[in-house]
């Protein structure tokens, strides 16, 4: 063996070692209660789960309801089509070409946004930051999306927004079609694009049921990087077929694109929302020994692979499961929303509106958002205006997550109540585990606590809201059902 091979060899060691220490914090958080038996893991994404809400109207969720002080909102459009389903995808979408249900869409699309300006009393939506997803937002003719785009625009004022997000498909950025969409959305003044890369191992992609291979992913970021976008590659762990050494690998290349961002996602089997993907069909032929799907302990070294790799290279973690070279380099609509819990409007199919202390769903089937938008009403499926102690819960969960929790800010938006009098059994607890970290002004995680954030944040959930049932924790000092009362 060769001096250059013997230190790749004795730096993946270490590596390997290193990730193996998470499975020992697994093990001894599964014990004392903070991690279900299991293994597995619910994102903590809305508070409470949005599939815990009941039906609500408009009356109710505008009701006692002011605009901002500002006036101004985060903004998210939601456009459900693909060109193929993906496997670990858990949202409801449309497939294959659609030209003329895509044009039925962007109809109703833009009368739900006229409905909510009427509903808030608003001619035009003063943005803070958008943010365009599906689906693959993308996947519309150069036609339909030159469309969306103007009617868009025409309805916000981007004169107040720092940022203009697209979720996009590599396949959409390449070739003279693609680069063509990109001048489109530039012209528009989308600046930032997340491109959902998934994996540079073309088995993976293949497994996943994707449309491109690693040749159309580098090519989409090169095409970004040129048209001036401030570039997010997002990538999915613990997938069947990943191994600690395709993955390494994985990691390793992603580094080398100079990308600014660079997104880690877990996979989830189970579904968290109201659709639920192929995946748990693969995952249960993975149980009969036709798939292999990497185990909990191997998914979590997995995470801390990345994380070594993406730290070695100088990207840190800015915000929950993003890391970026820069501090300035983030989601303004993600950090907007689950660090400053600012009012924010959806639009589409399965979009969600948070605003202040109260947050609805738009329905998720197709025919009845049609329906409900063709008679002049919102498409709302289910919402909830949330308690006095929800709104505790809610105030500390997403932020600390995702950031921290400034304790000022949360008295703000609590309505004065402070932090240093609430939750402080389990405050304690999780300093005690080295979990999170206190002063006067803020509440954060450690790094141990930021590898298992959704676990953390779970302590502060009511017990209807905590995402596995009471048998299915270790009963130890970290028991999430323990401490709940204020």
């Amino acid at each position: 063996m060769t001096i250059a091979e013997n230190r790749i060899t004795n730096r993946k060691e270490l590596l390997i070692a290193r990730a193996k220490e998470r499975i020992e914090d697994l093990h001894r958080l599964q014990k004392a209660g903070l991690i279900c038996k299991h293994g597995d893991f619910f994102p903590s994404v809305h508070y409470p789960p949005i599939t815990m809400y009941s039906p609500i109207t408009e009356e109710e969720l505008f009701e006692g309801y002011t605009l901002p002080e500002d006036g101004l909102f985060d903004i998210y459009a939601h456009i459900p089509f693909c060109r193929q389903r993906c496997i670990f995808c858990h949202y409801p979408v449309q497939l294959g070409e659609r030209d003329p249900e895509k044009d039925q869409y962007l109809d109703a699309l833009e009368k739900e946004m006229d409905i909510y300006m009427r509903r808030l009393g608003i001619d035009k939506i003063k943005a803070r930051s958008i943010l365009v997803g599906g689906g693959t937002p993308t996947y519309l003719t150069l036609e339909q999306l030159d469309r969306f785009l103007n009617f868009f625009v025409q309805r916000v004022d981007l004169s107040t927004c720092t940022q203009f997000n697209y979720d996009v498909d590599p396949v959409t950025l390449i070739g003279a079609e693609g680069r063509e969409r990109l001048r489109l959305m530039r012209s528009y003044g989308v600046d930032r694009l997340t491109i959902g890369i998934q994996s540079l191992n073309e088995d993976i992609l293949k497994r996943m049921n994707r449309h491109h291979g690693i040749k159309e992913a580098l090519a989409s970021i090169e095409n970004a990087k040129e048209f001036g976008y401030q570039v997010n590659i997002e990538f999915i762990y613990g997938y069947p077929g990943e191994t600690l050494d395709n993955w390494m690998e994985v990691m390793e290349h992603a580094v080398s694109l100079g990308t600014e961002e660079i997104q880690l996602y877990r996979l989830k089997i189970e579904a968290y929302g109201d659709f639920q993907g192929p995946i748990k069909r693969l995952s249960e032929r993975e149980e009969k020994g036709q798939y292999q799907l990497p185990t909990v302990e191997e998914t979590l070294m997995m995470k801390q692979l990345a994380i070594d790799i993406l730290n070695e290279n100088g990207y840190h973690e800015n915000l929950r499961r993003v890391f970026t070279k820069e501090r300035k380099h983030y989601s303004h609509y993600a950090d907007n929303q689950c660090c400053g819990l600012l009012d924010q409007l959806g639009f589409g199919l399965t979009a969600f509106s948070s605003l202040r202390n109260r947050f609805v769903l738009n329905t998720q089937n197709f025919d009845e958002y049609y329906s409900q938008i063709a008679a002049g009403k919102m498409p709302l499926n289910r919402g909830i205006t949330r308690t006095k102690e929800e709104q505790i819960s809610w105030a500390i969960i997403l932020p600390l997550k995702n950031r921290c929790v400034w304790k000022n800010y949360f008295e703000k938006v609590t309505g004065g109540v402070s932090l240093n009098h609430v939750f402080r059994n389990k405050i304690e607890k999780l300093k005690s585990f080295g979990l999170i970290t206190e002063d006067e002004q803020k509440i954060e995680l450690t790094k141990l606590g930021a590898f298992f954030a959704d676990e953390v944040a779970q302590q502060f959930h009511h017990p209807n809201y905590i995402p596995f049932s009471r048998e299915q924790y270790e009963h130890g000092p970290l028991y999430p059902y323990d401490d709940c009362e204020f």
